[in-house]
């Protein structure tokens, strides 16, 4: 073989070689492509299902898919809509909550509850649309299914995401709402807080029945009745209500504690001992009800408007911690007080007060939310009305029974005389009649009776009369006829002194009035003459008998007619000392009636005969009185001693009278 020939087969083997290389490589790198895609192809196998679901539609006849694509059209319309409305809501959060809702509390509320009001309609809009919304893609669903023209796993899927939107829970905001509602209530109380200072009882002065003040702002009961109606339409009434008691209910019983009504809760049980809380009790109950329940009634009717059962239901609430039931209750302690005389006018001064306010209570508690305050002032009246009335009426029985007890050991007035002549002009005066005839009248009108002013006045008069009539029984019952005249002028001239220019003396008349003068002057004169006018006799006539005796005859017998005149003149003192005349005029009148009965005689007597005895040594031994003296003595007599003033107790007339009751025959000696 030529070297040409051994070259190229060289070649040629070089190349068969590198083609074998080359083949070799490629194998390798064949197998290991192959090793590499193993897995790939099992992703590709476990991918291959779904993607035949995938291109199942493509497969589905043309005719089912083109009748589709309407019906997916109408559904995903409104689903459309919805998701739009979504992310409106989303875009409401920024005004709604940033700073805390800011907006609502800087001026800005009417920008504020407009902003709410859009959150509102989509809330609206939502709950009106998404579960249709929801149905309509549930019905396509199903039309897909029900024509094989979607993956049956897929459409299942969906159906269950569907079937929770059908239904779809109140959080359709993720509670923007209830955030934006709570910074309101929070507004809503910071206004009421705000608000809320206590009012203060006007001075005595003042006008009690001025019309309430406005405490609170036009603006801010504007923004109130505006947050509040956002409130109530979103299911917070109830927590609205609740605030606003919170609230008031704080400012009243600030307003209440000023006044200082400890006594409302433990009042006294004796009818004169209740004058003094009484009168604070009246002016007290006027405060809260015209000025403080009042302002707090027209505060609500504004402030809820439209929502009168929740007004009601607040004011009512208020109306209990501002205290009227307490109120109510310490009336009622004065109609179970003990029964006496005193206590009538008690009861006509609650009445009285509660009257005055019956069209304020009707205005205030008029409605079914303050039923137990209405129930309780109905119990008060009738109780008031029946104890006034029962006492009234048994006024004159009870005067009538004093006619059994004696009169006053000193001769002085009764003090049943003083008490009832000044009870009985309180009675008919412009502070009680109108009042008393206003119960008696309705009293009656229960009764289906009449009842009138010319009634009341004779009832009146026939209580003193009967007081009259126990004049002579007492003094009947006096073992000594001086004292029993005493009794009597003092009793006589006290009805005069103390019925001339009154009411009650106005309507017994002059004729009767100068009666009780005329028996004045009578006893006056049967009392001088039978006391004092005894002892002048003893001196009168000494001068005959003298004329007649020797002078050592004379001087004893000046001696007898001075020890006789001194021992009748110390009884007569002694016995009188303890007497009293009231009344300071007819005192000093009666002792100078004495002064004049006995002194000028004495004296008489004394520049006379004194001389016969003043020569002996021991003269003080008969005469034991200068002029002077006497003079003193006699000007001192009846002086009142202080005595402590009372009220009697009533019991039924068929009871025994009680100890404070006998009381009043004691001398009413206190010094005028």
């Amino acid at each position: 073989m030529g070297q040409d020939e051994e070259d190229r087969a060289a070649a040629n083997l070089s190349a068969a070689r590198r083609t074998l290389r080359a083949g070799v490589e490629k194998s390798r790198a064949l197998g290991q492509a192959l090793a590499r895609a193993g897995p790939r192809l099992e992703e590709i196998q476990e991918g291959l299902p779904a993607l035949g679901a995938s291109v199942r539609p493509i497969r589905a006849p043309l005719a089912e898919l083109a009748a589709a694509g309407p019906h997916i059209d109408r559904a995903v319309g409104p689903a459309a809509a919805v998701l739009k409305v979504f992310d409106a809501v989303h875009g409401l959060e920024p005004p709604l909550l940033a700073a805390g809702g800011a907006g609502a509390g800087r001026g800005d509320l009417r920008g504020y509850l407009a902003v709410l009001a859009q959150l509102e309609d989509a809330r609206r809009f939502l709950a009106d649309n998404c579960g249709l919304a929801a149905q309509w893609l549930a019905d396509i669903v199903e039309y897909l299914g029900d024509r094989d023209l979607a993956d049956p796993r897929f459409l299942a899927e969906l159906g269950l995401t569907l079937d929770g939107l059908r239904t779809p829970s109140g959080d359709l905001d993720g509670g923007l709402l209830d955030a934006a509602l709570d910074i309101l209530e929070a507004e809503f109380r910071r206004l009421l807080a705000d608000h809320s200072a206590p009012l203060a009882m006007p001075q005595p002065s003042a006008a009690a029945a001025a019309p309430a003040p406005s405490r609170v702002p036009a603006a801010a009961v504007h923004k109130l009745c505006l947050i509040l109606d956002r409130l109530v339409a979103n299911g917070r009434e109830g927590r609205c209500v609740a605030a606003y008691i919170d609230a008031r209910g704080r400012v009243v019983s600030a307003s209440l504690r000023a006044l200082g009504l400890d006594y409302l809760r433990d009042p006294a049980q004796d009818a004169q001992a209740l004058g003094p809380a009484l009168e604070l009790w009246g002016r007290h109950l006027e405060f809260v009800v015209r000025r403080l329940l009042e302002s707090e009634r027209q505060l609500c009717a504004k402030v809820f408007g439209q929502h009168k059962d929740a007004s009601s239901a607040c004011f009512a609430e208020v109306a209990a911690q501002a205290g009227v039931l307490e109120f109510l209750r310490f009336g009622r302690a004065v109609a179970d007080a003990k029964k006496d005389p005193i206590k009538l006018q008690r009861l006509l001064e609650v009445f009285d007060s509660l009257n005055r306010l019956r069209l304020d209570f009707n205005r205030l508690f008029g409605g079914k939310a303050c039923a137990e305050i209405q129930s309780q002032t109905r119990d008060l009246v009738k109780l008031l009305i029946d104890g006034a009335v029962e006492i009234f009426e048994e006024l004159i029985v009870q005067v009538e029974l004093q006619r059994q007890m004696p009169p006053p050991v000193d001769g002085g007035v009764p003090r049943l005389v003083t008490f009832v002549v000044e009870y009985c002009n309180r009675l008919l005066s412009e502070q009680y009649r109108p009042v008393l005839g206003q119960v008696l009248t309705i009293h009656r009108s229960w009764r289906k009776e009449a009842f009138s002013d010319r009634m009341l006045v004779d009832a009146v008069l026939n209580i003193v009369k009967a007081l009259e009539a126990n004049f002579d029984v007492w003094s009947k019952r006096y073992d000594n006829a001086m004292l029993s005249y005493l009794f009597m002028m003092n009793t006589h001239w006290h009805f005069f002194r103390h019925l001339k220019a009154t009411k009650l003396g106005e309507i017994l008349g002059d004729v009767w009035l100068r009666e009780h003068e005329q028996y004045k002057e009578y006893y006056l004169s049967m009392f001088i003459r039978e006391s004092w006018g005894t002892l002048t006799p003893l001196l009168n006539r000494e001068g005959l008998i003298l004329f007649s005796k020797g002078r050592a005859t004379a001087r004893d017998l000046v001696k007898q007619r001075l020890r006789t005149f001194s021992s009748s003149f110390d009884e007569m003192y002694c016995r009188q000392s303890s007497w009293v005349i009231p009344d300071k005029d007819l005192r000093e009148k009666t002792c100078n009636l004495v002064v004049q009965t006995i002194v000028p005689t004495y004296r008489s007597y004394m520049q006379n005969y004194g001389p016969l005895v003043e020569q002996e040594g021991n003269a003080s031994k008969y005469v034991r009185f200068t002029v002077d003296g006497l003079e003193k003595m006699l000007s001192a007599l009846y002086m009142p001693r202080p005595r402590r003033a009372g009220s009697f107790q009533m019991k039924h007339s068929t009871g025994k009278i009680t100890s404070a009751m006998t009381g009043l025959h004691r001398s009413a000696s206190a010094v005028k």
